[in-house]
């Protein structure tokens, strides 16, 4: 069953993107979770890059956030929001320092480094969030605006984070934000939202010349899991509410009935079934996942999993755990055009081959 979620960047409603400018005498409330996705975006996008369309409001899963003004010092917290910031040549004032996908050790992923050079920017403030958000260094920069469209963060850390500045919390859940809502909520409030939409559109046009490139592909069905090889007792997988299974399908792939079956009406983003209940799993063409050199023959000989088809035929594509190539398969504004991209849409082929 392919995805009916849209993606389309001028379609910013239905992406369960609510914006309105508003005045200072406002005192409409909504909450995120429960609003109707039919609601239409008001912001004044023929004014985008100009103060003009400030005040606005943006609605998430926390209520909504009034940004009174243009951001002019810019923090991010969590995964690839400094991303959507930078793809519009915003530069953070600081932003977290990666520790799962880095390649030098740098705190810093391979793309946005790139982007930092074309930018002639210094590297911002790295926030350390293996403990949780760093709320003193964060406050201490002053911001304007926190991006956190994609995001974990609680009821409590969102909080205390709207202490210090307006916090652009997830539309709808916790991780479950795609990166074309990512795009354009941050852009959004950055006051870019027509070069967000146009960014959102470039890219998805650049995913869809992709997807006319690899036939192969188009309409297996797949899960993206991430077996542990010291105990093959369960079978996980990632659902439809996560944006590395929707990156699947918008490159041509189809989500396995298992993952569709059980993302209807769920708000995780990843489930697990026992391996005794392999048979859910017998209509599985390609299983995507992060893992190492031993994964494929780990899987092929164990009794359960060895029943996939996928498996058996080992139309398996690994990724290299805790490296740019594993990150690229989460997709974000700058990862979308890199080579790591291109190289992750190659081991998609190959396993597609595989499996024909």
């Amino acid at each position: 069953m392919r995805l009916s979620r849209p993606f389309a960047a001028t379609a910013a409603v239905a992406l369960g993107l609510t914006l309105a400018a508003c005045s200072t005498g406002s005192d409409e409330n909504a909450d995120a979770a429960s609003s109707d996705p039919s609601d239409s975006a008001s912001s004044d996008s023929s004014e985008s890059g100009s103060g003009d369309q400030f005040p606005l409001t943006i609605e998430h899963m926390f209520g909504e956030t009034v940004i009174e003004s243009k951001p002019e010092t810019v923090v991010t917290v969590d995964w690839a929001n400094q991303e959507a910031a930078l793809a519009l040549g915003v530069v953070p004032a600081g932003m977290p320092k990666v520790t799962w996908g880095d390649d030098d050790d740098n705190g810093i992923l391979p793309w946005v480094e790139d982007s930092l050079a074309e930018l002639g920017a210094e590297t911002p403030v790295l926030f350390d969030e293996t403990s949780g958000y760093d709320f003193a260094a964060i406050e201490q920069l002053n911001p304007d605006v926190i991006l956190a469209a994609y995001s974990g963060m609680e009821q409590e850390d969102y909080d205390l984070l709207s202490q210090i500045a307006p916090v652009v919390a997830p539309p709808e859940m916790a991780w479950g934000t795609t990166w074309q809502e990512l795009t354009l909520v941050n852009g959004t409030a950055l006051g870019l939202q027509a070069e967000a939409e146009a960014l959102v559109t470039d890219l998805e046009g650049q995913l869809a010349a992709v997807t006319t490139e690899h036939p192969e592909i188009d309409g297996l069905t797949t899960i993206f899991s991430s077996p542990d090889p010291t105990d093959l007792s369960t079978i996980g997988f990632y659902t439809l509410n996560d944006p590395r299974a929707l990156f699947l399908d918008e490159l041509g792939f189809t989500a396995a009935p298992v993952v569709d079956e059980s993302s209807q009406g769920s708000d995780e983003f990843w489930l697990t079934y026992s391996s005794e209940e392999v048979d859910r799993f017998s209509d599985v063409d390609v299983i995507v996942g992060y893992g190492g050199d031993s994964t494929v023959a780990d899987l092929q000989a164990d009794a359960l999993w060895s029943r996939i088809p996928a498996v058996a035929n080992g139309a398996v594509a690994v990724l290299p755990a805790d490296a740019p190539l594993a990150a690229a398969a989460n997709p974000s504004p700058l990862s979308i055009p890199s080579d790591f991209t291109a190289q992750f849409i190659d081991m998609l082929s190959e396993a597609a081959r595989a499996a024909a």
